[in-house]
């Protein structure tokens, strides 16, 4: 996941490529200054002399690199930065002289130039080391927004500017009752008890909020399979099963709109209210194969009488799987407004802690789904019972036969839905059934195991499940 990315252990080479990077453009630059963000990584921003088109100014310090290390970056496709009125394109570059046997040294980056004026172009490159990069991302754009306003004509002095915001509190790690997620966070906050299963939420004393690995399940509205249960719903089919509840929602659109719908049907589903988001920054990440991730940022109200929140967030959609089902999850920390700029950078480093242990989310879903495999298995040789039983119906006229039938129903129940691929889930406190495709039902119970499980035969609903 690109929220989750290993963690990263300096060297001093390392180090020195960060700081040539950041040091060869500034001193080619006069009017650039550099920021050293806590959380890593290097951020240079300002006037970039004598260009006045965006794609100068881009080229200007891309050139500055490629004279410097002595590789030309690697430049990918440019794109529209939502909030600052600029353009931007990633760029990887890599240093290949760092002495015998050492292989060569990547950095990663996202290079902004914005048109202040007919005469003013102004350029921001945050770069860090590539196999880190993802993860400093967020924290870094948050710093250059701060402090960064190139239409404002603000200037601020170098070195570590980072608005508001104070130095990154003292943290300390909480981890899961299951020990599957942990986040480290400063004094007074507190685990929630639904945490678990790789996702995790803790909130601050101050109302703040971190939610890690929040994963949702969505049907892809561009999907055929899709679109023929939508039908049949639409016609009073599939009733009392999951899909006439389930979201559906197309694959591929807008990530900062999709967002923001995914967390409003989430929201619904929950019985709260609908929230207010306004997006003020979305920011791609660098894919992560087929995995897609949105840097967003802006404000929150959650409409629960606490006002207004500044929000941080990554966003990632996975690809949808053979049955049109697709899953995103996102990573979010929110807080109060009036505690906002102080705890900003605590908060990125909040983030950036997060960590789970995909061996345990994995063993936890094979707990989960083992009853339901070994009962399918069962349904066979209890077909089989079955039908050695009806041959003798007509002699046997008490209760307990008729409730051996019923079993036997279920059973045999259980065994089609395993020819058929299907399966039976509940929510955790038995409040509802329904009946899903197996693919369906391994990844809603995967997704939430502290919802949803398996519903084997002895515990199936007459006139539901059979």
């Amino acid at each position: 996941m690109a929220a989750n990315l290993h963690k990263f252990s300096g060297s001093a080479a390392t180090i020195l490529l960060l700081v040539l990077s950041s040091s060869i453009v500034a001193t080619a630059q006069s009017g650039l200054k550099t920021i050293n963000p806590p959380q890593g990584g290097k951020i240079v921003y300002g006037q970039v002399d004598g260009q006045t088109t965006e794609a100068g100014a881009m080229g200007a310090v891309l050139r500055s690199l490629h004279n410097s290390l002595g590789e030309k970056p690697q430049v990918g496709k440019l794109f529209d930065v939502k909030g600052t009125d600029s353009v931007a394109t990633f760029f990887t570059v890599s240093r290949h002289d760092q002495g015998a046997g050492k292989g060569p040294l990547a950095i990663s980056g996202m290079l902004i130039a914005t048109k202040v004026s007919s005469d003013h172009v102004e350029a921001a490159l945050v770069s860090d080391d590539a196999s880190r990069f993802n993860k400093t991302l967020p924290g870094m754009m948050k710093t250059l927004m701060d402090v960064w306003h190139p239409f404002q004509g603000a200037e601020v002095s170098g070195g570590n500017a980072s608005g508001a915001s104070a130095p990154v509190a003292q943290l300390h790690q909480l981890v899961t009752q299951d020990r599957s997620a942990a986040i480290s966070v400063p004094d007074g906050w507190q685990l929630m008890p639904r945490s678990g299963g790789g996702t995790l939420i803790a909130l601050g004393p101050h109302n703040e909020s971190a939610e890690m690995d929040s994963t949702f399940l969505t049907a892809d509205t561009n999907n055929p399979r899709v679109q023929q249960t939508m039908r049949t719903i639409q016609n009073g089919g599939l009733r009392n099963t999951a899909y006439a509840n389930a979201f559906y929602y197309p694959y591929g659109a807008n990530q900062a709109k999709t967002f923001v719908d995914v967390l409003q049907n989430s929201r619904h589903r929950g019985g709260l209210p609908v929230a207010s988001y306004n997006i003020a920054n979305a920011i791609p990440l660098p894919a992560q194969g087929q995995q897609h991730c949105t840097h967003l940022t802006g404000t929150v109200d959650y409409q629960d009488g606490k006002g207004v929140r500044e929000m941080n967030a990554v966003y990632c959609v996975n690809p949808p799987g053979p049955f049109g089902n697709w899953m995103s999850f996102a990573n979010v920390t929110t807080a109060p407004q009036q505690f906002a700029a102080a705890e900003r950078d605590t908060l990125a480093a909040v983030m950036d802690s997060f960590k789970f242990d995909n061996n345990i989310v994995k063993g936890q879903a094979a707990q989960i789904a083992a009853p339901s495999i070994h009962a399918s298995i069962a349904a066979g040789q209890a077909a089989t019972q079955r039908i050695n039983a009806a041959h003798q119906a007509e002699a046997i006229h008490n209760s307990s036969v008729y409730q051996h039938w019923d079993s036997m129903d279920k059973r045999s129940q259980e065994f089609g839905n395993y020819q058929l691929g299907y399966a039976v889930v509940s929510d955790t406190g038995n409040n509802a059934h329904g009946t899903l495709w197996a693919d369906d039902a391994a990844a809603l119970v995967q997704s939430n195991p502290d919802r949803y499980e398996y519903v084997s035969a002895p515990n199936y609903w007459k006139g539901i499940d059979y």
